[in-house]
């Protein structure tokens, strides 16, 4: 890519942003936002800007139609003084609950492709909102705002007003809980002792067994319960059941020991809600079934989730994602399931733009299949712009 090329990618993109904003100045705008700082980042520049506040919707608008930003963000918090130099001098007032579910937080990540990314990080969001906030937390739906981010992932912000003081402390136990963290068997599985048990003519008496709990109970016992059954099932319908095993990080000594302990009695057993002594089996399906229903909040262990930051930048609904091209776009519950983001966010139209791809494109955008090789071609202005974003080709 020379310079050239270079500038004409910038100018293209930044053209194309500021068209929308000039056709979507309403839209823009967040609750109480004379409450919140702003921050931007812009087209070639390096670095935030970020302290600012507008006490007019006009100064507001004018801005993104003036400078035009790459990436557009507003606090979860609201401050007396939003555009103080320092967090201390702005006066916190209370903050939504964030929750910001991101596909580089997903199991091997790296392995899928975008289309691929968004739709595993909708099945976690879709888990997050309806098991966890709605059930669990019991929040009411009138207190959540669902966005798709405009990149790789879903933003969830809670803003019932029970929420606005808690401090990250006791953020950071609402996200231990979803997340699983420190879940221990003892606490979801209940030991008892039989009094007798026959195994073809022999008669055992005394032996200890673990009740599962059913799948119907609420919060974590049920859900580890429905998924030890689903991951049984899995495994015994699987037509290769070590590789099966080792999909679910089994190392294959171990998988080829946990599927002969796997017995037809013992499977029969699980599923009644009985889960036998071996700790091969009980380690395995707690730690598995902790996996498969948890939500990844965060990219491991050491990264703070954005639920735990009182003092949050996320997003601003209905801009655009400097990336992409698309929007950060609102959604209903009941929308969740059908969205789709490389349909339903993009904004741009199919006027076509000439581009130098800088790798071949396989992937369906806007309701039309693109398979395009390296070189020049001429692609419709809502992929150029998606392209140009992820640095996939540049402005011919």
């Amino acid at each position: 890519m020379n310079s050239f090329e270079s500038q004409k990618s910038l100018e293209f993109l930044k053209n194309s942003f500021r068209e929308y904003y000039e056709k979507n100045r309403m839209a823009l705008l967040p609750d109480r936002f004379g409450r919140r700082e702003f921050a931007f980042t812009f087209f070639g520049g390096k670095g935030m800007l970020r302290h600012l506040s507008f006490s007019k919707k006009k100064d507001f608008i004018d801005f993104l139609k003036e400078r035009v930003p790459a990436h557009a963000y507003y606090s979860s918090a609201y401050y007396q003084k939003p555009d103080a130099p320092s967090m201390q001098q702005k006066n916190w007032m209370g903050a939504e609950l964030i929750f910001d579910l991101d596909s580089d937080h997903l199991p091997n990540a790296e392995k899928l492709s975008y289309t691929e990314a968004l739709e595993q990080v909708k099945k976690e969001f879709k888990r997050l909102v309806e098991e966890f906030l709605l059930q669990d937390f019991g929040f009411d739906e009138k207190h959540l705002e669902l966005y798709f981010s405009g990149g790789r992932g879903y933003h969830c912000h809670v803003k019932d007003p029970m929420v606005f003081d808690l401090d990250s402390n006791e953020r950071r136990e609402i996200v231990d809980y979803i997340t699983g963290r420190d879940l221990r068997d003892t606490i979801i599985f209940r030991q008892y002792v039989s009094e007798r048990r026959q195994y073809g003519r022999r008669i055992y008496s005394g032996i200890k067994t673990l009740r599962m709990p059913t799948p119907d109970q609420p919060g974590w016992k049920g859900r580890i319960s429905r998924g030890i059954i689903e991951i049984v099932n899995e495994i015994k319908k699987s037509r290769d059941p070590i590789k099966k095993l080792q999909e679910y990080g089994v190392k294959k000594r171990n998988a080829e020991k946990l599927i002969r302990d796997l017995s037809d009695e013992r499977v029969r057993r699980i599923k009644n809600g009985l889960l036998d002594q071996s700790k091969t089996i009980r380690s395995f399906f707690l730690n598995s079934a902790l996996r498969k229903t948890a939500v990844a909040l965060s990219a491991g262990e050491t990264d703070e989730p954005v639920t735990c930051d009182t003092k949050r930048l996320i997003r601003l609904p209905y801009s655009l994602h400097g990336g992409t091209g698309l929007r950060v776009t609102k959604l209903d519950i009941d929308d969740l399931e059908e969205f789709n983001p490389l349909v339903d966010a993009v904004v741009f139209d199919d006027r076509p733009i000439r581009v130098r791809l800088l790798q071949p494109i396989k992937m369906e955008m806007n309701g039309e299949n693109h398979k395009l090789q390296t070189g020049i071609q001429d692609v419709p202005r809502y992929l150029a712009v998606f392209l140009v974003g992820k640095k996939m080709a540049v402005v011919a």
